[in-house]
């Protein structure tokens, strides 16, 4: 028997229960993992999944569901899969249905390779810790193609649970020391928390650097020597993280920009880490996905023998949005030999990514060509994909910015908006007698009076105060519409309530 409190009860002695201490206490356990924090998934979220199971009971509330705008789960929120890819998954997971018909052949062949590949030819078993060679060798090959014929060798490609565990994997290898020389990060505020987390888990120091929110989130070198520059007194810098395209806050870096942070990197002597997973959502007028490797190279030996870099990429966004399959990849740039070798050895401990997800990757780098029977498919379902959600990034930028109180910066791709929002005294009174950041309160009652859940600016990081909410993109666009129209609404009565 258990008292729900630090002691349990273990066995009776001379008819007296004799207690002890539990073993893994909040006071014994690890205390990095307290401090880890991720608000994408947080108590805004624990509480939109009590008010879905109040629904369900039948308690009555103001609205009829939940809407979750707050993570970048693209099937979730009604994106349909892309054909070809579940009809080779299809293939790879029940391979009797190679003999069926109704499949076209070169989804057929996709799926007779890459089953070749396993282990038995079964997809249910383990790959080489780095991830199967063929699938290694399409990604090296979509990397070539990508940035214009830049060379790229499979083995510096490592297969991964979706691209956060590359990210994490690659932090593992960089932390270390204690004090003064303990590891410190870059990363940009606002960030994607799984920066925060990692690090806070890892025992790593935060550098935060800010994007700049009046020029369209854009990245100044002066703010990262600033940032550089303040935490070289109380721990040792040694790598600067970019997610471009911006989550959570939607801007695409320019080439001059990407030149500018290589050479900081290799003046400072910094691990560059690029987080590229949005690459194929760009949207605005102007701006074009330009691949740190690309540029890197493209800048001459001076820099890219010599500027270490992991860039990171996932089946989980773009046209895609296979959350669940966790595909991903990671290449590395002039690692060290004896620390790729490491590297290797660490992934090794997890045995192998899941294969399903490898496959998938596959796909995404290897897509149907002209000529072969599914391309007029595939490449119709994926333009028509991309081109819904730039519709639906102008939508959101022009609706949330009609609304007195808020005002956000053109969604320039990925697949979120990070508008600022005013929120009157009143508001951040009660907020700081509740022990909550005023928009985590903004946020909680948006949830409760209209069951949109969104996250707060304070979860992701924000200038000291200034107030946001993250807000997906990616309802199907007439249910987008209702949720900008009830924001709009919710705004404008929750400024007037504590005016």
């Amino acid at each position: 028997m258990e008292n729900g409190g630090s002691t349990q009860t273990t066995r009776m002695e001379n008819g007296v229960k004799s207690h002890r201490e539990r073993v893994l206490t909040t006071n014994t356990m690890n205390p990095n993992v307290k401090k880890v924090e991720y608000a994408v998934r947080g108590p805004i979220v624990q509480r939109a999944l009590q008010i879905e199971k109040e629904l369900k009971a039948g308690v009555s509330k103001p609205f009829s569901e939940v809407i979750k705008a707050n993570i970048g789960d693209a099937h979730a929120m009604g994106q349909r899969p892309i054909t070809f890819l579940r009809q080779v998954m299809a293939l790879c997971m029940y391979p009797e249905l190679l003999n069926d018909n109704k499949f076209p052949e070169d989804a057929k062949n996709r799926a007779r390779r890459i089953l070749q590949s396993c282990g038995g030819g079964s997809i249910g078993a383990y790959s080489a810790s780095q991830g199967l060679e063929c699938v290694r060798t399409d990604v090296a090959r979509y990397i070539e193609r990508r940035d214009g014929g830049i060379a790229s060798d499979p083995d510096n490609i490592y297969l991964s649970t979706g691209a956060s565990d590359a990210i994490v994997t690659m932090l593992k290898l960089l932390v270390s020391g204690e004090g003064s020389s303990r590891t410190g990060v870059m990363i940009s505020i606002p960030q994607y928390p799984l920066y925060s987390a990692a690090l806070a888990d890892l025992g790593a120091v935060q550098i935060g650097y800010f994007l700049n929110e009046e020029r369209c989130w854009s990245l100044d070198l002066s703010e990262l020597r600033r940032a550089l520059s303040a935490a070289r007194g109380h721990c040792q810098p040694r790598a600067l993280c970019i997610i471009n395209p911006g989550n959570p806050t939607g801007q695409v870096q320019s080439r001059q920009c990407i030149e500018d942070v290589i050479r900081f990197a290799a003046e400072e002597h910094l691990f560059l880490m690029a987080d590229e997973v949005y690459q194929d959502n760009v949207y605005a007028e102007g701006c074009e996905f330009h691949s740190f490797k690309k540029v890197l190279f493209e800048m001459g030996p001076e820099y890219s023998s010599t500027v270490e870099l992991a860039s990171f990429h996932s089946t989980s966004k773009c046209y895609m949005g296979e959350c669940g399959f966790r595909g991903g990849y990671m290449e590395v740039v002039n690692l060290d030999p004896e620390v790729k070798a490491q590297l290797t050895k660490l992934v090794s401990v997890r045995l192998c990514p899941p294969v399903p997800g490898q496959a998938l990757l596959d796909l995404v780098v290897n897509p149907p060509e002209p000529g072969e029977p599914s391309y007029a498919t595939f490449s119709k379902e994926r333009s028509a994909t991309l081109d819904e959600l730039a519709l639906k990034a102008r939508l959101t930028e022009q609706a949330l910015n009609a609304v007195p109180g808020i005002c956000c910066n053109p969604v320039q791709g990925a697949m979120y908006s990070f508008p600022r929002i005013t929120l009157p005294p009143g508001a951040i009174a009660e907020a700081q007698e509740k022990g909550l950041a005023p928009d985590m309160l903004y946020c909680m009652k948006l949830l409760d009076e209209t069951g949109i859940c969104l996250v707060p600016g304070s979860g992701f990081g924000q200038r000291d105060g200034t107030f946001h909410f993250r807000m997906t993109i990616l309802p199907p666009t007439e249910k987008l519409k209702v949720v900008l129209a009830k924001v709009k609404e919710f705004h404008q009565s929750f400024t007037e309530r504590y005016s």
